[in-house]
């Protein structure tokens, strides 16, 4: 699928233009019959090509949605850059929580809201073929149909995550549904459910069958996670239409409690399978560092972290570019001149303890220069600063080949791995069942986390089980390390209707660690580093004072001295004060764009905060 994504050739419209009556209710053309089309493994399976193409679009996932959505956060930030000049940009309004409907890089007419109802409108032609068509006593069809029923749903969570309410499309458009109100999240959201349970029942485990040996297809494993990720949406905190508070359903059908049944039977019959787990520690430092080598290897193999990719093809996707390390100079791992538009927020790295093994390998301190430029140029590490840190679960130099585009790197967007099916178990009995029963999940987590330190996990276990309250922070806080530079923290904090607190919470966090206020009082204001023939390449950077109590001193000759600063008096407006711009919690979402609005025939229209 990553190397050849065909475009099934379907009649198809897309699910926001003006389209004529006649045009709607004329039989399809086609080159196949659809009774053909749908009963065959080999022309059927096309469809699900044809979603992922969408998917992979300029302005769709592509270039959009993983570029825009999830910012600002305690955990991940837009890059706000060391210049913090007084100007907002439309592509900073989109991270602080201000957008309006004309905003320059979504309202284009193929943006992520129109593409992803593009897809959506290609499986809902799908799976009516093949509902109608389809032997499904048949394995193959019915695992292409519940590939289409998860992707389908997979769509849906993305609009609903970033719009919040949207228009509830499960029919093909015809000239009776052609223009459809916002519908409440909640519709979608128990259909989402009954979906992902029916999907579950037609795909097959991690190598299964020959479609499941490759994570780029989908698998029981992650069916089942998503349709837990579906519940705790649907059990948490959202604003539904006309709105202006979050709050839980009034749905006795989503209560919290039967939603956290839902996850607490699905998470634990995926850990009850052993179809998937953690990343073997294989021949790398650790568990933690092999799934993230295992993404960049591009082998894509089943039954280990990785539920499911988002495939790209090698010249399209912008992972790295987005999310990795930047190179300032085209070298020998890659043609780009870029890395890392999305960081770590600066005080994410000292939330770590020093000696969790992701803290190092989620953010880094780093980009990579060379004195000359090309595919021959052997680049070394420079340091940044303390409001310039890079996620390091993406990295050019981590791949097996040189990404020759410019733009795109071609590396796949990790949907989901197993270690939040562990941590979705840990809260969702802890809710239902208590901490003891809840424990074991979480501690598999933390054991990874300090593979060579278990009197530390022990006292972390210790701290969380006191008490169901104590468990749900240690879960709270437990996400934001695992899953960092996932984009999994903005849904967490409106789920658990914690996102204003918690962004004024990282705000006094930001100037405590720029005045060196307790508790980053230990926190230098200069870090020295070289570059040195100690390290195994001979281009690796060597730090002494970024861990917090290390004396403001260099360590022996040849280190550089760097003024470690978060922000400075010059600047128009601080570091803290452009993590958001408007109340959070009454813009949780974006605004539907002005061509989306302009083209509903009035059904569609914002909720009054965007009007």
């Amino acid at each position: 699928m990553k190397e050849n994504i065909k475009i099934l050739a379907l009649a198809l419209c897309s699910a926001l233009c003006v389209s004529c009556d006649d045009l709607l209710d004329a039989p399809t053309k086609s080159t196949m019959d659809e009774s053909v089309i749908f009963s065959t493994p080999a022309y059927a399976k096309n469809a699900i090509a044809g979603i992922i193409h969408s998917m992979g679009e300029t302005n769709s996932y592509r270039g959009r949605y993983f570029t825009h959505y999830g910012l600002n956060t305690d955990v991940e930030v837009r890059n706000l850059g060391a210049a913090l000049v007084d100007a907002e940009t439309d592509n900073e309004r989109l991270a602080n929580y201000t957008p309006n409907p004309s905003n320059s890089n979504m309202n284009t007419g193929n943006d992520t809201y129109i593409k992803n109802y593009e897809g959506i409108e290609r499986a809902n032609l799908a799976i009516r073929g093949l509902r109608a068509f389809a032997d499904l006593t048949n394995w193959e069809l019915r695992q292409i149909l519940g590939e289409l029923l998860t992707i389908r749903a997979v769509l849906y969570v993305d609009l609903l995550k970033a719009w919040g309410n949207v228009p509830a499309r499960f029919e093909p458009i015809n000239s009776e549904n052609i223009y459809l109100p916002r519908a409440d999240r909640d519709e979608i959201l128990k259909q989402l459910l009954a979906d992902l349970e029916e999907a579950a029942g037609m795909v097959g485990w991690p190598n299964e069958n020959s479609y499941t040996v490759t994570n780029e297809h989908i698998n029981k494993a992650f069916v089942k996670g998503l349709r837990s990720r579906v519940a705790l949406m649907a059990g948490g905190y959202s604003l539904h239409v006309g709105e202006s508070a979050l709050r839980l359903s009034n749905d006795p059908d989503l209560a919290p409690d039967k939603m956290y049944q839902i996850v607490k039977d699905e998470c634990l019959e995926v850990i009850g399978s052993g179809m998937a787990r953690l990343q073997p520690k294989g021949d790398y430092s650790s568990s933690y560092e092999a799934w993230i080598r295992a993404i960049h290897s591009e082998k894509h193999v089943a039954g280990d972290e990785a539920l499911w990719e988002i495939p790209f093809s090698t010249e399209r996707g912008r992972v790295i570019y987005t999310w990795g390390i930047n190179h300032t100079n085209a070298d020998k791992f890659t043609q780009q001149t870029s890395g890392g538009n999305i960081r770590p927020n600066p005080v994410l790295y000292y939330k770590y303890n020093r000696n969790d093994v992701r803290r190092n390998l989620t953010c880094v301190p780093y980009q990579w220069t060379s004195d000359a430029a090309g595919a021959d140029a052997t680049p070394r590490q420079v340091i940044t600063n303390l409001n310039d840190w890079r996620f390091g679960k993406h990295r050019f130099e981590w791949l097996s080949r040189r990404v020759t585009n410019t733009n795109d790197d071609g590396l796949n967007f990790l949907y989901m791995r197993y270690s939040n099916v562990l941590l979705m178990a840990a809260e969702a009995i802890n809710e239902l069942d208590g901490p003891g029963n809840a424990a074991p999940y979480l501690k598999e987590v933390k054991d990874r986390a300090y593979p060579d330190n278990p009197e530390i996990v022990t006292t972390e276990m210790s701290q969380a089980t006191a008490s169901k309250e104590a468990f749900f922070k240690a879960i709270v806080d437990e996400r934001a390390k695992e899953l960092a530079g996932e984009m999994y923290r903005k849904e967490d904090l409106i789920r658990w209707n914690m996102l204003k607190d918690k962004l004024d919470e990282n705000i006094a966090d930001l100037q405590k660690l720029h005045n060196r206020e307790t508790p980053y009082n230990n926190v230098n204001a200069k870090v020295y580093w070289k570059t040195g023939p100690e390290t195994a390449d001979g281009t690796t950077l060597i730090f002494y004072g970024l861990e917090p109590g290390e004396t403001e001193t260099a360590p022996g000759p040849g280190y550089t001295e760097v003024s470690w600063n978060l922000t400075s008096d010059t600047d128009a407006r601080k570091y803290w004060e452009r993590i958001y711009a408007a109340d959070p919690n009454l813009r949780p979402y974006w605004p539907v764009w002005q061509n989306i609005l302009d083209a509903s025939n009035g059904k569609i229209v914002n909720d009054p905060i965007f009007q």
